[in-house]
């Protein structure tokens, strides 16, 4: 079969369009996902087994177990239960809920990054407990956390293409659609390719540019 490219061109816009919820996807469920991974994380390096269990069988059951089934038992497994949500909320559900338990890993490794003489220099100065790891301790950590954080900000832009599978019309779905209209799969799977590498590299060099900016000076890795 001959290579056809100008399909690309002649699509462009409705591949933009999927492009946008692409983006839109992954930001939300990246911001969702931090906001969990640290209140999870916390819970984490808690003392109180009545926290700490629950959230390392969360951690546990999240990690184990395919981003796929995750989406699949959201979408198609809980209406069984009585409770029913569209494709892009539900996508957004599976992806934000598995980001969380990866994002929690990777601040509680922050945390423990911190020596143990920062929080007593903290405590030693009047901070309590709680003021020393708002004000001290996790600011710190999640400097130290920030390659870590690049790391699963990448893996999500390129996971949410997975939501395609329960009919959200992001970028990859919309490819699958052009494909059955034009029988050029070489040409638009190229073209998302390009598309997705554009992005995570794009996220990546910001990233990088912040991680520079914030480094904690004397720290592995700083240049």
């Amino acid at each position: 079969m001959q290579l056809d490219w100008s399909v690309i061109p002649q699509n462009f816009v409705f591949f933009m369009g999927g492009l946008m919820w692409t983006l839109i996807v992954s930001v939300v469920s990246i911001s969702l996902g931090f906001l969990g991974g640290l209140l999870i994380g916390m819970a984490r390096i808690s003392n109180n087994k009545a926290i700490y269990y629950p959230a390392t069988a969360y951690v546990e059951a999240f990690r184990g177990t395919p981003l796929l089934i995750q989406i699949f038992l959201i979408f198609f497994g809980l209406p069984s239960l009585g409770i029913q949500f569209d494709p892009l909320t539900a996508g957004i559900l599976a992806l934000s809920l598995n980001s969380a338990a990866y994002q929690a890993e990777i601040f509680r490794g922050g945390v423990q990054s911190i020596s143990k003489g920062q929080m007593e220099a903290a405590r030693a100065m009047g901070l309590t407990n709680n003021q020393a790891l708002a004000y001290v301790i996790i600011p710190q950590a999640l400097r130290n956390a920030l390659p870590a954080y690049t790391n699963e900000f990448i893996t999500m832009i390129k996971d949410s293409s997975l939501v395609m599978i329960i009919g959200v019309y992001e970028l990859t779905m919309r490819g699958k659609i052009v494909i059955a209209e034009t029988f050029q799969p070489f040409v638009v799977y190229i073209f998302i390719a390009v598309v997705y590498f554009v992005l995570t590299y794009t996220t990546s060099r910001i990233l990088r540019q912040v991680e520079r900016k914030t480094a904690i000076p004397g720290m592995m890795g700083v240049d």
